[in-house]
């Protein structure tokens, strides 16, 4: 079984020690930090297999440390902050956090969510592959102007390629293997975060936010009170 590498951003020295001496009793491997430019260096020289990233660092803080992660890859991040205002938690979602904690935290709580996102990512990983393994005849999908090649994770927009995050290609394959059909908000979270997510309850209006952003026509739907749905473009009758 893989020993992960996680890496903890926290200018607290006592927060530090902390967290990497429950994480470690769990079996995983730690590199602390305590400045986000110190973290950015490590990201390019040897990248871990998640962070936990405070957000009030000195310097270049938690919102941008993860907003260029994100850009990068889709490695699972938390956030840590003292500041408890909704607009932060959302923020940090907005920004690409898959989990936010408020501190003062239970170290036992943070390991649980850690131990859940590495569970999450495995599963989801495994689902990847054995989806790629039996659609190796059918990698393409075409909804309308929408091309999505699986095997490859891309999608085209009227034959312009389209970069996506593993989330949003994630959203956008599961509306388009079945256009017109209206997805819960609940259904949409299982699908792309996988069983028992207890997270940011409207990471799925983020997501589709983000790809409306990316792609001005898209038609995906609102269903009020429900979810979401790709339409299918019709030209005729």
């Amino acid at each position: 079984m893989k020993s992960y590498q996680i890496a903890v951003v926290d200018d607290d020295a006592q927060i530090l020690e902390i967290v990497e001496a429950y994480l470690h009793k769990e079996g995983y491997r730690t590199i602390m930090l305590s400045t986000a430019e110190a973290a950015w260096e490590l990201w390019k020289d040897d990248p871990p297999d998640m962070w936990i990233l405070d957000i009030m660092l000195p310097g270049m803080n938690g919102f941008e440390l993860c907003r260029q992660i994100r850009k990068e890859a889709e490695v699972p991040i938390v956030m840590i902050s003292a500041r408890d205002e909704e607009v932060d938690r959302i923020l940090g979602i907005e920004l690409g956090g898959d989990d936010y904690l408020t501190k003062p935290f239970s170290p036992r709580e943070l390991v649980a969510r850690v131990n859940r996102l590495f569970h999450r990512l495995s599963s989801i990983r495994q689902a990847q592959e054995n989806a790629t393994s039996s659609q190796s005849e059918q990698t393409v999908i075409e909804v309308g102007e929408l091309r999505l090649i699986l095997g490859e994770r891309r999608v085209f927009w009227h034959g312009e390629e389209v970069e996506m995050t593993l989330k949003e290609f994630k959203l956008l394959q599961t509306l388009s293997e079945q256009p017109n059909r209206s997805f819960t908000r609940d259904e949409l979270l299982t699908l792309i975060w996988g069983d028992n997510y207890y997270g940011y309850d409207r990471a799925i209006d983020d997501l589709v936010k983000r790809l409306r952003r990316k792609i001005k026509q898209l038609p995906v739907d609102t269903v009020w009170g429900h979810g979401y749905r790709l339409r299918t473009e019709r030209t005729g009758p």
